[in-house]
């Protein structure tokens, strides 16, 4: 039985494009496989920003680390668990200034750590997340895949970076753009997006 991990980060609520797009996606793929969907819904359950204790319990023994800095790392390594679990991740990103909504930011903070996402050897890093499946589907204001808003995507070239850098090299994209535009092209939109999870499932069944 496949395991899929669903991440969310839109502060949008039930009005959450890359949401209702992502949650058309795992429906699909959870119905082809009969598959296990967990899912973490990180602006419902926002995940603490980093901080000292976690730092510090990185150079430490396991019983030199004080409380403060055991339950740090404890919620890191229950992170990396879900993820290492997963056989397919899908991610749900808006776009939050021209990049990732900071709870999104903060679930790669907790997963980003050398010698349990990826390791260093004298020919570089190599990521230790691999033979995985990853979707993403990133929703905008403006069209950021052409056009003279193209430099400022610091949204999908991110993800891939984040994702790649830890193993996930096999990643397939959907993109929700123009929702500003008003109601006409931001229906286009999801249609058009809805339309990419049809052949995109398709093609996986």
């Amino acid at each position: 039985m496949s395991r899929i991990l669903f991440v969310t980060s839109s502060p949008r609520g039930a009005a959450s494009l890359s949401t209702k797009v992502a949650t058309a996606l795992v429906d699909r793929l959870q119905a082809q496989s009969a598959g296990v969907v967990v899912r973490r819904d990180l602006a419902a359950q926002p995940l603490p920003h980093i901080g000292e204790d976690f730092v510090a319990a990185q150079a430490l023994p396991a019983e030199a680390r004080s409380p403060a800095q055991q339950a740090a790392l404890a919620l890191a390594d229950a992170l990396a668990q879900e993820l290492f679990a997963a056989d397919t991740i899908v991610i749900a990103s808006a776009m939050i200034n021209f990049g990732l909504a900071s709870t999104l930011k903060s679930w790669f903070d907790h997963l980003m750590r050398a010698g349990v996402t990826f390791r260093y050897d004298e020919t570089g890093a190599h990521g230790l997340v691999t033979g995985k499946k990853a979707y993403l589907v990133v929703a905008r204001g403006a069209v950021y895949s052409d056009g003279p808003y193209k430099p400022m995507d610091f949204q999908e070239p991110y993800l891939r970076a984040l994702l790649g850098f830890i193993g996930l090299t096999d990643i397939e994209a959907i993109a929700v753009e123009g929702v500003n535009y008003g109601p006409d092209v931001a229906g286009k939109a999801v249609a058009g997006a809805l339309d990419k999870v049809s052949t995109i499932t398709a093609r996986a069944a």
